[in-house]
């Protein structure tokens, strides 16, 4: 059996980046105090009764446990279980050619990673997800991610390294077979091709008609440009220089995008869903295309600073408007199953629902597609993998507050479709009574005039839900009442920015797979900065997308709306095919003591993820099984009667073939997993009863010549080594091995 690389082991013992020596008194009595921080938040999460608590305990849940999951768990897993080596070149040192590879300072490259990953999911998912009470879906998010979520982008991105930058499904073919490579490639690039739709769609819904969105977003593709050109040609290095002046800029841009929306320029940037999706297009291709440092890192750097500012700003007002949740901890619909958000029972659908900010397969392809390429050192996964999905983690459990300190009866107001609580404020606030959760007509017709909307009755989705919230908490902090619909369409704006860094990152991440797929076929494509493959793989991943996106705009029961219900589900089983992965490369690679890091959250991913599949295509629950669905459409073809949604005998054939294709598809995916599953389990026993037949694609060890960090901030060790090769804190190319 394969062996980790002893050689980088041992030089990496005692240097920056690697293990720690005994903690001093001071930090050992700091970590203690943030352990108790985070116990007492859980502990007023669990035992309070009835009674309305403050969302900070949420938050001080949350932190403390974050903090204990990087600082010993992720650590245990970079030095002990992957043994990460800081003498080892990585492939963007040794590919180096300034188009897909390329060395980028780490701040960068955790700013790149997280915009790539954090989408709409830690956005969305937990505020539908929020339905079933506030603590089951804050559980799952903090749990899952210090166990599953941030483990799974850290060892993918780890592996994906140490092969050339190789994609997820490549690297399936490659270490577990042919049989399952093959059913994973298929699999993973279908479902991509669906997540990019559904995350393009939310953003020409946010963006359609908002003359301050589309300005101010568009303004950051001239400004990422130029910090671009800035980092790349004018002040090579000079990060905090060029994060200064852009941050700057966007402020400027954001601000002006209220101008713009108030000026005569409003009718120019006030672009229709049709024009959106063509101006999309035509974005995600460049993005592609373009040399990584050009666009697509600076872009998803600069991003970065609006979300995580934003959300640490938000939870700031928090500790200072101290909110209380006035959402249940669980409400009745956890046991029933039969809530109007979503229909299915806690488990397994809450794990669904929440498809992103604990574990999400998307994740797994930035990490094995643009972050591997572009990673200095090995030893700085930690802190970009396991890091930046803790981040992405904190803002799922931010959208589970601002959806929880509204009044519940508002919550199910906006969040339940028009079939369920009719069109009016008086038929709703009947709905809502009937649920459970009081509501007046007169409350939801003032929600909707404080933030200066006609209504707020079924704005599905999530994102309305969210920026209600987050207006809520900024305005009672700045500004008052008088801010709050300010602070709305900021909110609204702020999360197309969000998810629009997800699709071109997302684009550039599914051109590399096609090309690794083609490789197989043709050696060319397997250079993945090869023109022609580059402008193929390209035009072919955008047209896929773009096209579902294209019908589903055009047709509301049509392109990826007929496909949308599949999102959860395929982004879960996207999971576990990731963490098959990376357990049968730890058994492969002698590590076998290790694998249940990744095992166990596979076993979970795995049951949650094939019983939400068996349910959707088998229940008879027509709110829940695709097939169920279709029969009772078609019936009542048969019997000549129209059914909502549908408003006549064209849009009832349209639902039969959704659900049909839907139940299909929901199978053939299942299968396709279920197959990998298999067959990761016979490779890996395999290895472990006969390790001399395990072979690894892992690339020869080769000599780094980069000095840089590991973590955010230098330790004292790193200062010294990067003073003695005369760079600063970004780290560098130096001449000779440092001694």
């Amino acid at each position: 059996m394969a062996e980790p690389e002893a050689t980088g082991t041992q030089r990496n013992a005692a240097g920056p980046g690697g293990r720690p020596g005994s903690p001093s008194p001071k930090a050992i009595a700091a970590w203690v105090l943030v352990g108790l921080v985070g116990a007492i938040g859980w502990g007023v999460l669990a035992l309070s009764r009835g009674e309305e608590i403050s969302a900070a305990w949420l938050l001080a849940a949350a932190l403390g446990s974050y903090a204990i999951g990087y600082r010993f768990y992720s650590r245990f897993i970079a030095h002990r279980v992957l043994k990460v080596d800081k003498t080892r070149a990585t492939p963007a040192e040794r590919l180096d050619n300034g188009v897909d590879f390329h060395p980028t300072d780490r701040r960068v490259l955790f700013g790149h990673h997280f915009a790539a990953v954090a989408g709409a999911g830690p956005l969305v998912g937990p505020v539908l997800a929020a339905q079933m009470g506030y603590l089951p879906g804050t559980i799952w998010i903090v749990v899952g991610v210090i166990f599953a979520g941030a483990v799974q982008d850290m060892v993918t991105l780890f592996f994906s390294t140490r092969r050339d930058g190789r994609s997820l499904g490549q690297m399936a073919r490659d270490e577990i077979g042919p049989v399952g490579g093959a059913a994973a490639l298929l699999a993973v690039f279908a479902i991509m091709i669906i997540l990019l739709a559904v995350l393009a769609l939310v953003i020409v819904n946010a963006l359609a008609h908002s003359p301050w969105g589309v300005f101010s977003i568009g303004m950051t593709i001239p400004i990422a440009l130029f910090m671009g050109f800035y980092l790349r040609v004018l002040r090579p290095g000079r990060v905090t220089e060029v994060s200064l002046i852009g941050v700057a800029l966007l402020l400027l841009a954001i601000v002006a995008g209220g101008w713009v929306a108030e000026s005569s320029l409003a009718g120019t940037f006030t672009l229709e869903k049709e024009t959106l999706v063509i101006w999309m297009i035509v974005y995600g291709f460049l993005a592609s295309v373009l040399p990584v440092w050009m666009l697509l890192a600076p872009r998803d750097y600069l991003s970065t600073f609006m979300k995580v500012g934003t959300i640490a700003l938000l939870a700031v007002g928090v500790f200072i408007a101290m909110p209380t949740l006035k959402m249940p901890a669980v409400t009745d619909f956890a046991a029933r199953g039969d809530g109007p958000v979503f229909a299915g029972s806690m488990f397994p659908f809450v794990f669904i629902t929440i498809a992103c900010g604990a574990l999400s397969g998307f994740h797994a392809l930035v990490s094995s597609g643009t972050t591997p390429k572009m990673i200095q050192k090995e030893t700085q996964v930690r802190m970009i993998g396991y890091g930046a999905m803790l981040t992405e983690s904190f803002v799922a459990v931010m959208a589970v507050i601002t959806a929880c300190i509204l009044e519940p009866g508002l919550y199910f107001a906006i969040n339940s479709p028009g079939g369920v609580i009719g069109t009016t404020v008086e038929s709703a606030s009947q709905a809502v009574t009937n649920f459970g959760f009081a509501i007046s007509p007169e409350a939801l017709t003032q929600a909707a005039k404080d933030v200066e909307e006609t209504s707020l009755l079924s704005r599905t989705g999530g994102a309305p839900t969210f920026a209600l919230g987050m207006s809520e908490i900024f305005a009672s902090v700045i500004g008052g009442g008088s801010m709050k619909a300010f602070w709305y369409h900021f909110a609204i704006m702020f999360e197309a920015l969000f998810i629009l860094t997800t699709v071109d990152a997302g684009t550039r991440v599914g051109r590399f797979m096609l090309q690794d797929t083609l490789g197989n076929v043709h050696k060319s494509f397997k250079d993945v900065s090869w023109k022609p493959g580059v402008w193929l793989a390209s035009a072919v991943v955008v047209g896929g997308w773009g096209y579902f996106l294209w019908v589903g705009v055009k047709d509301p029961l049509g392109g990826i709306n007929q496909l949308f219900p599949l999102f959860g589900i395929a982004n879960q089983l996207l999971a576990a095919v990731a963490l098959a992965v990376c357990t049968t490369l730890l058994v492969k690679s002698g590590r076998l003591k290790w694998a249940w890091v990744t095992a166990v959250p596979l076993a979970w991913d795995a049951t949650v993820t094939l019983t939400a599949s068996y349910q959707k295509i088998f229940s008879e629950d027509v709110r829940v099984g695709f097939f169920a669905q279709r029969d009772k459409y078609q019936a009542g073809i048969d019997a000549d009667k129209v059914l909502p949604p549908a408003k006549n005998m064209e849009e009832m054939q349209t639902v039969v073939t959704n659900a049909t294709v839907d139940g299909v598809l929901c199978a053939l995916f299942a299968l396709l997993i279920i197959i990998v599953l298999a067959d990761a389990a016979r490779t890996c026993f395999k290895a472990i009863s006969n390790p001399e037949s395990a072979k690894l694609a892992e690339v020869p060890w080769t000599e780094s010549r980069i000095v840089a960090p590991a973590g955010l901030f230098p330790t004292a060790e790193e200062r010294a080594e990067l003073t003695a090769a005369g760079l600063d804190s970004g780290g560098g190319h130096v001449k000779e091995p440092v001694a």
